[in-house]
């Protein structure tokens, strides 16, 4: 598993399991609200077209927030697998090991730095749009 002592593979497997646990509870707690909140717009609770699009677009925004969190989610499950397939801490692109310190910042991390970099470099987008 790349360059990573056995002390510091326990510590990233404590924090990715650590994440999963809170993922899975945030996504569970906003789910549960989700259908307690459709549930009062079905009651009535929304008044007119106003307060009923403030209450579709707070809707937008928590699955929005659900999507990523089950997006990173599914980002820890791979990570643990990794560890289990002892593969984890070596970069998808190069093959070399990921440094300690950008997993620890970043438990899921697949790049090394410099892969990463260079990924974002080409999926940049020009940050002025155009029609």
């Amino acid at each position: 598993m790349g360059n990573l002592a056995r002390n510091e593979v326990m510590e990233l497997e404590r924090m990715l399991r650590a994440r999963e646990r809170v993922l899975r509870e945030e996504i569970r707690a906003a789910l549960l609200r989700s259908e307690e909140e459709h549930y009062r717009d079905l009651a009535g609770m929304v008044s007119d077209a106003g307060d009923e699009s403030v209450a579709d677009m707070l809707t937008d925004i928590e699955l929005a927030a659900v999507d990523r969190d089950v997006g990173e989610l599914r980002e820890v499950e791979d990570a643990l697998a990794r560890l289990r397939e002892k593969t984890y801490g070596v970069c998808v692109d190069c093959g070399e090991p990921i440094d300690y310190a950008r997993l620890k910042a970043r438990p899921a991390a697949v790049r090394c730095v410099p892969c990463q970099e260079r990924r974002e470099r080409g999926y940049a987008h020009d940050s002025t749009p155009t029609l």
